[in-house]
């Protein structure tokens, strides 16, 4: 850290002096104990400053951990029409990953009676782990070209969802200018079987209640209430979204000399945004995380089929949103406006108030920002803000501390799930193994990212969110 020549320039907010062939310095959000966190991935967000066409600087949210290439909790912005670049490796290999959250019409204290029956439910129609098995059974690749091609949009217009839920997804449901001709036929093979399933990892679906509200009003227009029941959906593009991303690295590892690309990091492969290469990379990536949003949108079906069974209760959405995302997106640099390629990889889209892509019904508050804790921790929804910097980008969760498999040494998965449901939290999980690696010691304090993000002016606290059960792969 200290050859990083690292100065503290404002609250929660560090900046890494430029060197070598960084263009721009580093910007972190952090604190000083969660910058003590970041160890080797400091390295990484002063790698990402060298990319050709970098505007404003490479940024890091609270949450920063190693990643590939670009760290995770990393944003950086190039100038399109400037030789900006788009690098795959700052999306990552789960592009769009995101979160998912409904809102029940059910307290708590409603809930209680039946929930050992809806978390039952949960984790037999839920399909979880690393292998195939999905809630949608798709009819065969032209079926599936379409979901790559329309998203949420084309599951709802099949059956698997309400017309409502698309005015409360980013995008409306489904990424433009997807190009499943770029996708490749492994890549096909990989997603044919796997929509609507959670995956392993760090992928939950989570029976939640409204702890804590912070700003009534927000709260109200996003549709949550105290001690409301919520269900959150954290998963991707599973093994889809895996091969599109190493496909495209492997074609931007052979092509970056003859643009005259040199990075610090073969991680870091890129090509020109305008080049074919790089609009390949956008048009793939553009459909597999169009895929990521059918996922959440299948599996929040599967919820509400459960819930209503159970308890009658009805299920409304209150945001989707992606952090694992590349976009051509149209900021102010100095003082002129340019079109921007903004990687975002683990950090959250938090636009302000007043944004004309927001619904109406949530641009005079701002969008949700959804931001999942570990088994047993809080969740938050935030709020963007105006002024809110990195592109308008927060932080996504509480980042990892420790190795899955470190943190498979610290605890046995049947110890953990014998003391998560000791503080009243039902786990249903298909492997010890997975539930282990996941332990909330393994991660940082989310309620500590959170305040960081809020105290370096990125997004606004609305309502603090509880466990009350856990589905796991």
């Amino acid at each position: 850290m200290d050859a990083l020549d690292i100065v503290e320039e404002g609250p929660y907010r560090y900046r890494i002096e430029p060197r070598g062939g960084m263009r721009v310095p580093g910007v972190v959000f952090a604190s000083r104990e969660l910058l003590q966190d970041a160890g080797k991935s400091l390295d990484q967000v002063a790698n990402v400053a060298t990319l050709p066409g970098i505007v404003g600087a490479s940024y890091a949210m609270p949450d920063i951990h190693w990643g590939y290439g670009f760290p995770i909790g990393g944003v950086a912005a190039t100038a399109v029409d400037h030789g900006g670049v788009v690098s795959p490796g700052g999306v990552g290999f789960d592009i769009s990953c995101g979160v998912r959250l409904l809102a029940a019409d059910q307290t708590q204290q409603e809930l209680a009676p039946a929930l050992d029956e809806v978390m039952d439910g949960l984790g037999q129609v839920i399909p979880r782990g690393a292998g195939p098995g999905a809630v949608w059974r798709l009819s065969g690749r032209g079926e599936l070209e379409r979901v790559l091609d329309g998203g949420s949009r084309y599951a709802v217009e099949q059956g698997h969802g309400e017309p409502g839920d698309l005015e409360r997804c980013e995008d409306g449901g489904a990424v433009p200018d997807a190009d499943v001709e770029q996708v490749s036929g492994r890549a096909m093979e990989r997603g044919l079987g796997q929509v609507g399933s959670l995956g392993s990892g760090n992928h939950f679906l989570e029976v939640q209640r409204v702890a804590e509200v912070y700003d009534e009003a927000v709260a109200a227009a996003f549709g949550l209430s105290p001690g409301q029941v919520c269900v959150m959906i954290h998963c991707g593009s599973r093994g889809l979204g895996h091969q599109v991303c190493s496909d495209h690295v492997r074609v931007m590892n052979r092509v970056m000399a003859q643009y005259g690309i040199d990075v610090p990091d073969r991680q870091l492969a890129c090509a020109p945004v305008e080049s074919p290469e790089g609009r390949a990379y956008l048009g793939a990536m553009a459909a597999a995380a169009n895929y990521g949003r059918a996922n959440r949108q299948l599996l929040a079906e599967a919820a509400r089929r459960i819930f209503r069974r159970s308890t009658g209760a009805r299920l409304s959405l209150v945001y989707d949103v992606s952090h694992n995302l590349a976009k051509i997106e149209t900021h102010q640099v100095d003082g002129e406006p340019q079109r921007l390629c903004v990687h975002r990889k683990g950090a959250t889209l938090a636009l302000p108030p007043g944004d004309p892509s927001l619904p109406g019904d949530l641009r005079d508050v701002g969008q949700p920002v959804l931001i999942p804790g570990t088994m047993g921790t809080e969740s938050y929804v935030l709020t963007g803000v105006v002024g809110g910097g990195a592109f308008h980008s927060t932080c996504h969760g509480a980042g990892r501390v420790m190795s899955r498999h470190a943190a498979a040494r610290t605890v046995g998965g049947r110890e953990l799930r014998s003391r998560l449901e000791a503080e009243g939290v039902a786990v249903r999980s298909s492997s010890w193994r997975g539930l282990a690696e996941e332990t909330p010691e393994a991660y940082k304090d989310v309620s500590s990212v959170v305040e960081v993000s809020e105290g370096a002016g990125l997004c606004r606290g609305v309502a603090r969110l509880t466990p009350l059960g856990v589905v796991k792969g």
